[in-house]
C-alpha cells in the first residue's frame, strides 16, 4: 500500500521521496484525484461552471 502511495507522489506528481513521506495523507489521495481528472482517468462527480457559483448581476 504505502509503495503505491510513494510511486502516485514521486511519478506522476513529480514529488521527492521525503517530501511524500512528510505530505498530510488526505492531501496525497487530493493531488491524486486531480491528476486522474486532469489525464481523463477518472470524471468529476459534479461539473461545476463559474456560472453556477457567481449569480448573474454581482
Amino acid at each position: 500500500m504505502f509503495t503505491r502511495l510513494i510511486y502516485y507522489a514521486t511519478v506522476p506528481l513529480r514529488r521527492s521521496e521525503e517530501e511524500a513521506w512528510l505530505m498530510p495523507f488526505g492531501y496525497l489521495l487530493d493531488l491524486w484525484e486531480c491528476h486522474k481528472q486532469f489525464t481523463g482517468i477518472s470524471k468529476p462527480k459534479r461539473e461545476l461552471f463559474i456560472d453556477d457559483i457567481i449569480p448573474a448581476g454581482i
